[in-house]
């Protein structure tokens, strides 16, 4: 087994060195030579006022020209020509569209011909894969044999519906994908803790998961921790949040959901190895400084990016 092959539960904050642009990586998708890949944080771009500064969504009130230099910046942070990105039209579905060389700038250069797609698969070099987040768990596939990536975003709608293995399977048809030799990875996304649902969601997931596993994936709500909700969360710790009037905005009859957990299974089950995986343990809603989160900010926030791209194959000179 390569000595990059390891186990790593915390996604790396790196910088890049021309344009002070953070983001967020890991270790092993970094190490295996054959992709360029990041996530967004909100700082080191343009935009203002709750969708400062990084926002890289065109449809939540922003200035287009901001969000376009936003794109500009990551591109030259992680390596990638803005005019090679193919984003995403996310409307929490399994969709799973295979991008092509006619699917190239679609979304940023000129119109998206699809909607309701929330992954993105290719064997194309230097196209450059794109999906959005503001809590959501960003999913990475790389398949070293085949020369094949994949990107996808699961909420707990995409979750409970299997995201990542319908992603899987749509590599092993297109591609001849392996699970087993597949390097992946769960970007950074809400925390069991800040992520209180409702009964007719862990429906969901009974539905979805055996019995025995459900212990794992949730609980019933406690107020282990204070919630973000009302509070001015910009530069506190979390445990300085709390709901109205210092008390625990968690509620009884109300669960706490593991998505990290409950898509770190999926993937095992699908044939994902161990030590092929890694699992973020950083949480969009106890960041609210440095990640934009859906429920920290009560809806008034831009979105994320999560970005994917093969790199061209080397060719010998003789």
């Amino acid at each position: 087994m390569p000595a990059w092959i390891k186990k790593q539960r915390t996604s790396t904050l790196y910088e890049n060195e021309n344009n002070k642009v953070p983001y967020l990586a890991f270790a092993h998708l970094e190490a295996c030579g054959l992709v360029s890949h990041g996530i967004s944080t909100r700082l080191g771009g343009v935009s203002e006022g709750h969708l400062a500064s990084m926002n890289l969504s065109f449809t939540r009130g922003d200035r287009p020209e901001a969000v376009r230099e936003n794109y500009r910046r990551m591109g030259e942070a992680l390596g990638f020509s803005c005019e090679n990105l193919a984003l995403s039209d996310q409307t929490h579905t399994t969709n799973v569209r295979v991008m092509t060389e006619e699917d190239r700038g679609k979304g940023f250069l000129r119109p998206r011909d699809y909607k309701d797609v929330d992954g993105l698969v290719t064997n194309v070099p230097e196209l450059v894969l794109a999906t959005f987040y503001a809590d959501c768990v960003p999913l990475f596939f790389v398949d070293p044999v085949n020369r094949a990536i994949g990107l996808s975003h699961s909420g707990w709608r995409g979750t409970a519906m299997g995201m990542g293995r319908v992603t899987l399977e749509v590599m092993r048809r297109e591609f001849g994908t392996d699970p087993a030799q597949v390097l992946a990875a769960i970007g950074p996304s809400i925390c069991q803790d800040c992520y209180e649902v409702s009964g007719d969601v862990i429906e969901e997931f009974q539905k979805a998961f055996p019995e025995e596993h459900w212990p794992e994936i949730y609980c019933l709500s406690q107020g282990r921790r204070p919630s973000f909700a009302g509070a001015d969360t910009e530069g506190k710790d979390p445990g300085e949040c709390s709901g109205k009037e210092g008390q625990p905005a968690f509620r009884e009859g109300k669960y706490q959901l593991d998505l990290w957990r409950a898509n770190e299974m999926l993937l095992l089950e699908a044939g994902v190895r161990p030590e092929h995986l890694s699992v973020t343990d950083i949480c969009t809603c106890c960041n609210p400084g440095l990640l934009f989160s859906h429920r920290a900010s009560k809806g008034k926030r831009g979105n994320l990016g999560a970005f994917l791209m093969l790199r061209a194959q080397e060719t010998g000179t003789g």
